[in-house]
């Protein structure tokens, strides 16, 4: 199989980009005003750049453009309103517990295809990972991190 322009993106949608050049993909989130916020669209888009990548792709590499690799969930999801199109967060705790389980896990899918056991993935960190961000790093086999790196899982400070 010919090898794609690296310079033509397979996917540049709701903040994620996916080229391919040769047996490497890069993955890049791409909202840097928001330090790489992450919302439900940019889940679906992750998970559909796992589902794009072509067969000969050997290592994908996860980058965030700007200052932060991601800052974590975009604070948006958990106003009343949350995303325009989405479920809200609010919305989805008030409704049945296994409606609730089936959207987190399709949210899910853009963090565990890192995990495929035919690919040897790498997170290129700066900045800040919090949270989804930490999460996402952490999915992959490899962290390779800038000296200015902060790490950070707010959700065990509660217990």
């Amino acid at each position: 199989m010919a090898a794609t322009d690296p310079a033509t993106p397979l996917l540049d949608q709701d903040g994620v980009r996916l080229t391919v050049d040769g047996a490497t993909a890069t993955v890049t989130l791409t909202n840097p005003a928001k330090r790489n916020a992450q919302s439900p669209a940019l889940w679906r888009s992750l998970a559909e750049a796992g589902r794009l990548l072509p067969g000969s792709v050997r290592i994908a590499v996860i980058r965030g453009e700007g200052k932060s690799f991601s800052a974590g969930l975009d604070r948006q999801a958990f106003t009343p309103e949350g995303f325009e199109g989405e479920p809200s967060f609010v919305d989805m705790g008030k409704g049945p517990a296994e409606e609730m389980d089936a959207i987190i896990a399709s949210y899910q899918e853009a963090f565990t295809w890192w995990r495929r056991t035919d690919l040897i993935t790498i997170a290129a960190v700066q900045g800040h990972a919090i949270g989804a961000g930490f999460q996402l790093a952490l999915a992959c086999d490899l962290r390779v991190v800038a000296e200015d790196v902060q790490f950070a899982m707010r959700e065990t400070r509660p217990g």
